[in-house]
């Protein structure tokens, strides 16, 4: 039985800089999704989940999380990793075929409806996050 979908909630995954993250990131979204009775947003969410994951894991050599957080309708997806520089810009929606890196970005800004990075600390000891949200509507 779903929840009150106007209840707010957050959650957080550390994860270690392994590929295999990636899977048990996905599938512990999937988990959270369905338990909250969000299960429409679950196909979304698990793509853009995969790339902003995969990006944290395969361009970082620290440790990551993904953060999962629910409030007024909006789901809010932020990869975290211990590197400040910026993401490389995303690919435009009509190169992602033939691009060779950029991709997941690219279909991050094509499949959200707001995305998103900011670092966590002005000196850039914090790392940054990379986020992206869909609305419920």
């Amino acid at each position: 039985m779903p929840e009150n979908l106007t209840e707010s909630w957050e959650y957080c995954l550390y994860i270690p800089n392994d590929l295999r993250a990636v899977t048990i990131s996905r599938r512990t979204l999937r988990l959270i999704l369905t338990m909250h009775g969000l299960i429409r947003l679950v196909d979304t969410a698990e793509l853009l989940a995969t790339e902003l994951v995969s990006n944290a894991v395969r361009h970082t050599k620290g440790p990551a999380a993904l953060r999962i957080r629910w409030a007024a309708g909006v789901l809010r997806l932020g990869a975290w990793d211990a590197d400040s520089e910026p993401p490389e810009p995303p690919v435009p929606l009509q190169r992602v075929a033939e691009a060779e890196e950029g991709r997941g970005l690219g279909l991050v800004r094509a499949c959200a409806d707001l995305w998103g990075w900011h670092p966590l600390a002005r000196d850039g000891s914090g790392g940054k996050v990379v986020w992206c949200e869909l609305a419920a509507a």
